[in-house]
C-alpha cells in the first residue's frame, strides 16, 4: 500500500462508526482507537482509517478496502447493508478491470462509495 492512513470528515462520528465497524468486520478491521472526536479503524492495532467531524463532509468518495478472500467480499456486503448501507453494486466479477477483480460495492452514511475487493483468483 503507498498511503500509511487517511482520514475523512463525515456529518456524524458515532452513525459512521456503527457502519463501519459493522461493515469491516469481516474484513478483519476494527477500532483501534479514538482521539478527539476521531475514529481510527484497522488491523493489528494500526489505524489506517479514520473519520471524525471536523469541518464540512467530504463527498462522493470511494473507499475500497481489501479483502482476503471473496468469502469476505460476501461477508462484507451482507454486514454493510445490515449495518444501513444502500446496495450500489452486489458482489461479483469486475472483468472491466482483470479477470479476477471480486468486489461489492455499497453507499455509506455520507453517500461514499464503499467498497470491498479481493484480486485473488477462486481457490
Amino acid at each position: 500500500m503507498i498511503l500509511d492512513h487517511i482520514g475523512l470528515n463525515v456529518s456524524d462520528a458515532q452513525a459512521s462508526k456503527a457502519f463501519f465497524s459493522a461493515a469491516l468486520a469481516p474484513l478483519g478491521v476494527s477500532v483501534v482507537m479514538e482521539e478527539q472526536g476521531w475514529v481510527g479503524l484497522g488491523k493489528d492495532g494500526k489505524p489506517d482509517f479514520w473519520f471524525g467531524v471536523g469541518g464540512a463532509p467530504h463527498a462522493g468518495m470511494h473507499l475500497a478496502f481489501t479483502a482476503d478472500n471473496r468469502a469476505q467480499v460476501d461477508a462484507f456486503y451482507q454486514a454493510a447493508l445490515e449495518a444501513g448501507g444502500k446496495d450500489n453494486g452486489a458482489p461479483g466479477i469486475r472483468a472491466l478491470y482483470h479477470p479476477n477483480y471480486y468486489g461489492a460495492f455499497v453507499l455509506g452514511p455520507d453517500g461514499h462509495n464503499v467498497e470491498a475487493v479481493c484480486h485473488r483468483p477462486e481457490p
